[in-house]
């Protein structure tokens, strides 16, 4: 199994496109590398302080990780339906009344990612006079990832609304195998024979 198939979430696939799935991936691999470091640089200035001899510019690595990993977490979690969203009420409903639900989470979902571009950059462009400590790198280089992250749940609703109101939202996820079954297909045997 390919790498883009363990990583790329294959429920709701009648809201995506395909060709976002990269982009996904990609998100993914860079939550995961964001979570290692953190986990790492956390254990390490555990380990530092510890012996007598604290690595101070551990706490600027530990804090871009997880600052890092939060945005890049929002961001792929909005493609996976998995954060910012009102499952459970949207999911009760059939019909017209489901759309209108789904759809006005996405515009409060969309309202709330241009506020994450439009402050996050102000922000960004403020941290040019602030600096961390004891590198002196700008703050600037943290606030970046909250207009990235703004920007990429913008497209991730943006292909939701449009694919919700093409293909509809209400479409029924086949049920998933119980772990250690396998399943049959018997439609390419002959009778009374299993493949």
């Amino acid at each position: 199994m390919q790498l883009a198939e363990k990583l790329v979430l294959k429920r709701q696939r009648h809201l995506k496109w395909a060709a976002f799935d990269a982009l996904e991936e990609f998100l993914m691999v860079l939550c995961g590398i964001s979570l290692l470091g953190f986990s790492t640089s956390v254990a390490f200035d555990i380990l530092t302080r510890t012996i007598g001899h604290p690595w101070l510019w551990l706490q600027e690595v530990t804090s871009a990780f997880f600052i890092y990993g939060i945005f890049i977490g929002a961001a792929v979690a909005t493609r996976r339906n998995d954060h910012l969203y009102l499952t459970a009420v949207a999911e009760a409903m059939h019909g017209r009344s489901r759309l209108v639900v789904e759809v006005f989470v996405r515009i409060v979902m969309l309202a709330v990612a241009s506020c994450l571009v439009y402050f996050g950059y102000i922000n960004f462009l403020r941290g040019f006079g602030s600096f961390r400590m004891p590198s002196m790198t700008p703050i600037a280089s943290l606030y970046v990832a909250i207009p990235i992250c703004g920007a990429l749940i913008a497209l991730f609703t943006i292909e939701q609304l449009v694919n919700g109101c093409r293909n509809g939202f209400d479409h029924p996820e086949p049920p998933a195998p119980e772990a250690g079954t396998e399943t049959l297909d018997f439609s390419a045997t002959e009778p009374g024979r299993i493949s």
